[in-house]
């Protein structure tokens, strides 16, 4: 208890009475200060306490007093946290601002709450975190990050909370977790990874958490293969302590055989891999300078594995063989440490290299690993610099470098022709058959049609009469009203014979003989051979009109 008194007096006690007397007023005209200079509008503000929940805020108040030391920012629509939003906080020992729609982090946004013990960032929008988001969190003890959207944990993300104790990542969509992903949390107590996408975990995931004493893990997609053998194993010993009996039933997804069955009632021989088996087309191609060109690598085992590319200065000796990551996609360049490598996701395996230059020739390496193994092999890539450089072209998505090789521009040679100008040629090629198929119909049924149209003009007509014999000599032409000829017998003309009856043409006319004979008298006596060409003249007309044919035409 405090003291008073003058020199030459003993000293008396001061009472408490009269000290909360003297106490009171200051801490009043405190708050009174604080909560004129220190408390957003519309925001309630209380002993060292900023409430701002559900008020709607865009984003986090300017005006709160920087020796407050927690502020309530829940159920507002904040989007992000800028590293100045908090900077004059460095008092803060208590933030919550679960349930906004916070989806970037600012790398340093809270590097000035070196006092911060408790976190609440929950039921956010958040999908990705790095290393650089909690640095200056050296003192944080629990960090909520559930409900958000991460899918994936990097190494060394959380390596700056050492002293953290509660980490929760419930109801995410981690489906990835880096074997450094919690390394430097060796301080804590309770890890929730339930409600994931999770389909394995290793065993150096867990290392760091040497201070572990709660871990849930339920309600994941778990594949139980090789990789979770240390798992099963490591329940039934030390797991025993970490897990209640809910978190130990861990239920598998795949493969099938295994569905729905939990992880402790399966035996070791059956959580099974398959190491990968690689296949590369080609393994070895020659491009032009400017060219674009893709490699296939496609990787088979069980779980899938995940294939990577790098270019190697100096390939291992040996033939390109699979010893036993899943099947890699779009492949990007980069050099980190002044080595290419062609880092890739799940996906295609395919190896692209855009604008051919000199420097891509050499070798690449293709690399496919799962829990199983590794597999490796060898692609050689060869650059022609002898032709100028053609103009860059595009391969289209679906042809691999496999099914379009690369051709030189003086080749006829139609399979080294790319694959667009083959199948411009083939519908070239087609189409030039299509009209040659058409023209031959056209000229058949043109042909026809003539035939046709010649066949109807030659037809006789002949009016049937069934009195007697008739010869053309008696018939007369008429044409009906469709243009087609006829011809009626009239048997009121003369009847002609043939040089072979001449008695009986001399019996039907009795006065062609002597007309025949004036006839002769009238030729030249010396032109002999003139009548010889006469009468076989005659003789041949007559051929026409001999009795045998002299009868009706039908039709």
């Amino acid at each position: 208890m405090p003291w008073t008194g003058s020199a030459g007096q003993a000293a008396r006690p001061l009472s408490w009475s009269k000290m909360a007397l003297l106490v009171s007023p200051l801490l009043l005209l405190g708050l009174l200060v604080l909560r004129a200079n220190g408390c957003p509008a519309t925001c309630r503000c209380y002993s060292m306490t900023v409430e701002c929940g559900s008020l709607g805020l865009k984003e986090i108040p300017a005006s709160i007093h920087p020796s407050t030391q927690t502020v309530f920012l829940q159920d507002n629509s904040i989007t992000q946290i800028h590293q100045q939003d908090l900077a004059v906080l460095r008092g803060l020992r208590y933030l919550y601002m679960q349930n906004n729609t916070i989806s970037a982090l600012e790398p340093g946004a809270f590097h000035s709450q070196q006092h911060l013990l408790e976190l609440a960032l929950n039921g956010n929008r958040i999908h990705l975190l790095d290393s650089s988001i909690f640095k200056g969190l050296e003192h944080l003890r629990v960090l909520y990050l559930a409900g958000n959207q991460i899918t994936k944990l990097l190494d060394f993300t959380f390596c700056d909370l050492q002293r953290l104790q509660e980490l929760h990542l419930q109801e995410n969509s981690i489906g990835a977790l880096e074997d450094q992903a919690l390394a430097g949390l060796s301080s804590l107590a309770l890890l929730d990874l339930s409600k994931n996408n999770l389909r394995t975990i290793s065993r150096p995931a867990l290392r760091p958490l040497i201070s572990l004493q709660v871990l849930r893990l339920t309600e994941n997609p778990w594949r139980c293969d090789c990789a979770l053998h240390w798992l099963g194993a490591w329940i039934k010993e030390e797991g025993q302590r970490l897990l209640s009996s809910l978190d130990k039933k861990i239920v598998c997804s795949e493969p099938p055989r295994l569905a729905y069955q939990s992880l402790l009632d399966i035996s070791g021989n059956s959580l099974i891999c398959i190491p990968p088996v690689l296949k590369v087309e080609p393994l070895e191609a020659t491009a032009r300078l400017g060219d674009d060109l893709r490699v296939s690598c496609q990787a088979s085992g069980y779980p899938q594995p995940l294939v990577s590319w790098r270019k190697v200065a100096h390939a291992w000796a040996g033939p390109a063989t699979a010893s036993a990551k899943p099947l890699g996609g779009t492949a990007e360049l980069r050099e980190p440490g002044g080595r290419e490598r062609f880092d890739s996701d799940t996906g295609s395996g395919m190896l692209f290299l855009n604008n051919i230059t000199v420097a891509h020739a050499g070798k690449y390496e293709c690399e496919a690993s799962n829990p199983g193994g590794t597999a490796r092999v060898l692609f050689r890539l060869m650059v022609n610099r002898s032709q100028q450089q053609p103009p860059p072209r595009a391969y289209p998505a679906s042809v691999d470098v496999s099914q379009e090789p690369l051709y030189d521009m003086e080749s006829m040679d139609f399979n080294a022709l790319s694959m667009a100008m083959q199948t411009a040629i083939a519908v070239g090629i087609s189409l030039l058959a299509l009209v040659a198929l058409l023209l031959v119909v056209m000229i058949y049924r043109k042909h026809r049609k003539r035939k046709k149209a010649k066949k109807e003009e030659n037809i006789l007509y002949v009016n049937d009469y069934s009195d007697g014999p008739t010869t053309f000599a008696q018939l007369e032409e008429y044409r009906d009203e469709r243009g087609h000829e006829m011809f009626v017998i009239d048997r009121t003309k003369p009847l002609f014979a043939t040089y072979k009856d001449p008695k009986g043409l001399a019996g039907a006319f009795p006065g062609l003989p002597e007309l025949l004979q004036d006839q002769a008298t009238q030729t030249l006596e010396g032109e002999e051979e003139g009548e010889r060409e006469a009468s076989e003249l005659f003789v041949n007309q007559g051929l026409a009109f001999q009795p045998q044919i002299a009868y009706e035409i039908h039709c």
